[in-house]
């Protein structure tokens, strides 16, 4: 009970809003990022009012609002409890609806040009047997042979080259997230993370049991004062941002890592996917090359449903990734990663960038003219808007846009505080025909909005 207290009111200054609402989001926060999981009972409604100085009315209002978004039940006779918590994992699954801006993924693989296929090549590989530690030769040697994502479609890689060194195929980026949070973090450290930043990494590092210390990463003074006062075990970055789309500027976090001997995870996932001319990020391997755990994915410019990323890493501490996989799966799947040659072959990423970057245009113009209101900076990179609504709370939005049959992101979940409760991520990515569908229901939710 101690402990959840100091948590509460440690978050209880970062909500605005009646203190109903503000211990609403509290404790939404602490099942966000782990402290409270599904089937934890929370404290009585009176013995919570007196630890935070609130009235009983008021946390009983709190719960309600919990209760009211799925997050907490009450039990007769029992009391209130959590039932799930925000998670990358609902991003990806429930019911199915007319349109999906939530996730931050190729919608189809109808972009792809499909090379002919002698399906008994797919089922060979160097072992005969397919369990290849490190992946396919051929899939390795696309993925690792340039300096850099060029971004132009040129190259045998495309543009995903895994910016020279040893490469090991995993099952998308978020394996190799994974990956690196098992390999470099115990229990209790803590781990730099920009703010917002990728769900999914928040979800590593808390199975991990490290704890996600948000940070202005493109502030080099903020960066330097957390390395001081956290110590962190490692920092993670990434290359273009998700959910905003910047294009942050981070070599100086690199070179403090490299300085401090910290490790650090790049995420160049959505390092192909930059527009208007922009020059892809540069790979902070090149500032700290020894101690620099690159992830990315095939998942953004060729179809999430391959399951095929890459990661790399100094080939000591590559070494010690792989036998956590080996641990884990012992190799990737053979057949995806021989697909995923072929496709990357056929499919250089200009192309796709390109309709990528025709798409985000009608799209943001689509809610400039619906939703005035709403505010958001024009994506330079990846796949979705950061939009801001004005006093509104995301959470209860994403509720309402539901029920008009489109799903969004709120911005809570792109936080380790549970923060920016006032933002959306959506994806640009769908067909425009689902896109401007998809605004039109956003609409028709933010009327309803009280």
């Amino acid at each position: 009970m101690d402990v959840l207290v100091t948590l509460l009111r440690d978050r209880l200054r970062l909500h605005q809003g009646p203190p109903s609402r503000r211990l609403a989001g509290a404790l939404a926060d602490l099942a966000q990022t782990g402290a409270l999981a599904p089937g934890d009972r929370l404290p009585s409604e009176r013995e919570l009012a007196q630890a935070v100085g609130m009235s009983r009315g008021t946390v009983a209002t709190a719960f309600n609002v919990l209760c009211e978004e799925g997050l907490c039940e009450r039990r007769h006779g029992s009391g209130t409890y959590v039932t799930r918590t925000r998670s990358m994992a609902g991003l990806l699954t429930g019911a199915v609806l007319p349109a999906d801006l939530s996730a931050s993924v190729v919608p189809d693989a109808s972009h792809l040009a499909m090379p002919p296929i002698d399906p008994a090549a797919l089922l060979r590989s160097p072992s005969g047997h397919g369990y290849d530690a490190m992946g396919d030769p051929r899939l390795r040697a696309l993925l690792g042979d340039g300096d850099g994502d060029s971004g132009d479609g040129s190259g045998g890689g495309g543009g995903h080259g895994a910016v020279g060194g040893p490469v090991l195929v995993t099952g998308g980026a978020q394996q190799g997230i994974d990956l690196a949070a098992r390999t470099l973090l115990r229990a209790g450290e803590r781990v730099l993370v920009g703010d917002p930043t990728y769900v999914g990494a928040l979800a590593a590092f808390r199975r991990a049991g490290a704890h996600s210390v948000p940070v202005d990463l493109a502030d080099p003074g903020a960066v330097e004062a957390a390395f001081a006062r956290h110590r962190p075990a490692a920092v993670y970055v990434v290359s273009v941002d998700n959910p905003t789309g910047g294009l942050p500027r981070l070599r100086h976090v690199a070179e403090l890592a490299r300085s401090a001997g910290v490790p650090l995870v790049e995420d160049r996932a959505l390092a192909s996917l930059v527009y208007d001319g922009a020059a892809p990020p540069e790979p902070l391997s090149l500032v700290h090359p020894h101690g620099t755990v690159t992830v990315g994915s095939l998942s953004k410019v060729l179809w999430g449903g391959l399951r095929v990323g890459w990661l790399a890493a100094p080939e000591a501490l590559l070494a010690r990734i792989t036998e956590v996989k080996l641990d884990s799966d012992l190799a990737t799947s053979a057949v995806a990663q021989r697909l995923a040659a072929e496709l990357l072959e056929h499919n250089p990423a200009g192309p796709w960038v390109a309709e990528l970057a025709r798409r985000r245009d009608r799209f943001t113009a689509a809610l400039a003219a619906r939703l005035p209101d709403w505010s958001w900076a024009v994506p330079a990179g990846g796949l979705s808007v950061w939009v801001r609504l004005p006093g509104a709370d995301g959470d209860r939005f994403a509720a309402l846009a539901r029920e008009e049959g489109v799903a969004v992101a709120p911005g809570s979940l792109f936080s380790p505080d549970g923060r920016h409760r006032d933002h959306l991520r959506l994806s640009f990515a769908p067909p425009p025909p689902v896109a401007d569908q998809a605004v039109a229901a956003l609409a028709r939710a933010w009327a309803r909005m009280p």
